[in-house]
């Protein structure tokens, strides 16, 4: 099989979508990888590694796509990407195809099968392996992110988040208690600040009472809850996920007017749509915006700001089911066990996964 690691082309995206011991391994095994150049580089690793891992190196973006079997990239195609694709091709990457009909239908024309990382299932590596490891910087990125907003200067609240010896710590509140939201309360309970986590799952917050310091509190979620507390936060964290599906909204727009000036919304799902009313997507260029005197942060790749960290740990989970595509028949990986079955959105051009039929109001094969 003829393996493709396109450069990524998404704005501010550094991470690239295997490491230099990825491509060795597929390359012992009897296939060919296409590299494009300077894949890595924004990751730290130049081309002169995957050469001397066996790679070739491809100067043309158009080329590794008419050239491989299997497209292996972090984000999902995006412009003249969505024409390089073929028919009977297979695409592992990460798609989130529920927040956008556009790639979904571009997808299903091109007649490609996709394999999205966010919704495979392993039943050797409970929950979902492939997301598990960006949503752990996601939700430390968040608190970080969060924190820098709440400064004056970028339109925030101008407050520090962990306070100060006779000053209050800020109110931080987590929508969310999965692995963004328990990654964004431990970073925010290691700053001082003050932190409710919110979800409708009781066994979560029981859990998170049991291993979380004094200055993290659980509260079950409702519209309610999250009116009351909306009001009392400094910085508020979108960490809601539907897998597959698009995220449900939370916090409504009319609740921003109820909100103090200069808190921070930071929306972690809003590559699947957001769970915040307001939220639309934005860039590491242009990160922010305010609606009714709230800053909003809705970049959705913000784990490729820390490329390197993002790519390793990336990697790291991804590399073993790589392989297998490249090893095994496709249909014979799917019809083997859930965990390809999991992944499979599209295949041959047939929307095959519920939740983004749902989503968009589809037929599903």
């Amino acid at each position: 099989m003829i393996v493709g690691i396109p450069r990524e082309t998404k704005g501010d995206e550094y991470r690239v979508s295997m490491l230099p011991v990825g491509v060795e391994l597929l390359v012992q095994s009897g296939h060919k990888v296409l590299v494009e150049r300077g894949a890595g580089a924004g990751s730290g690793y130049p081309d002169d590694q995957y050469k001397a891992a066996g790679a070739t190196i491809i100067d043309d973006h158009a080329q590794v796509f008419e050239q491989a079997d299997l497209i292996v990239k972090v984000k999902e195609p995006i412009g003249d990407e969505l024409g390089m694709m073929r028919r009977g091709q297979i695409v592992f990457t990460y798609f989130h195809f529920a927040a956008s009909k556009e790639l979904t239908d571009a997808c299903l024309k091109a007649g490609i099968t996709a394999l999205a990382y966010e919704t495979l299932t392993d039943p050797v590596n409970p929950g979902l392996p492939l997301l598990t490891p960006m949503s752990e910087v996601a939700g430390r990125m968040s608190i970080q992110e969060g924190a820098k907003y709440l400064e004056k200067p970028m339109m925030g609240r101008g407050i520090l988040l962990g306070g100060v010896t006779g000053v209050e710590p800020g109110t931080v509140l987590i929508l969310g208690a999965g692995i963004v939201g328990t990654n964004a309360a431990r970073m925010a309970a290691g700053l001082g600040a003050h932190v409710v986590v919110m979800d409708i799952n009781i066994d979560r917050l029981r859990h998170l009472d049991a291993v979380m310091p004094p200055n993290v509190h659980t509260v079950y979620s409702d519209p309610y809850a999250i009116a009351e507390f909306a009001v009392q936060a400094d910085l508020i964290i979108g960490a809601v996920l539907i897998p597959g599906g698009r995220t449900p909204v939370l916090l409504r727009r009319d609740m921003l007017k109820n909100m103090k000036p200069g808190a921070v919304i930071v929306d972690v799902g809003v590559d699947q749509g957001g769970c915040v009313e307001s939220s639309r997507p934005t860039t590491h260029q242009d990160p922010t915006y305010v609606e009714d005197g709230v800053v909003h942060y809705c970049v959705t790749n913000m784990p490729g700001a820390v490329g390197r960290t993002s790519t390793q740990a990336l990697c790291h989970a991804t590399q073993s089911y790589v392989v297998r595509l490249a090893n095994t028949d496709i249909d014979k990986l799917v019809a083997s066990g859930p965990t390809f079955a999991s992944a499979l959105n599209i295949h041959w051009g047939k929307l095959v996964n519920p939740a983004v039929a749902q989503a968009h109001g589809m037929a599903c094969a």
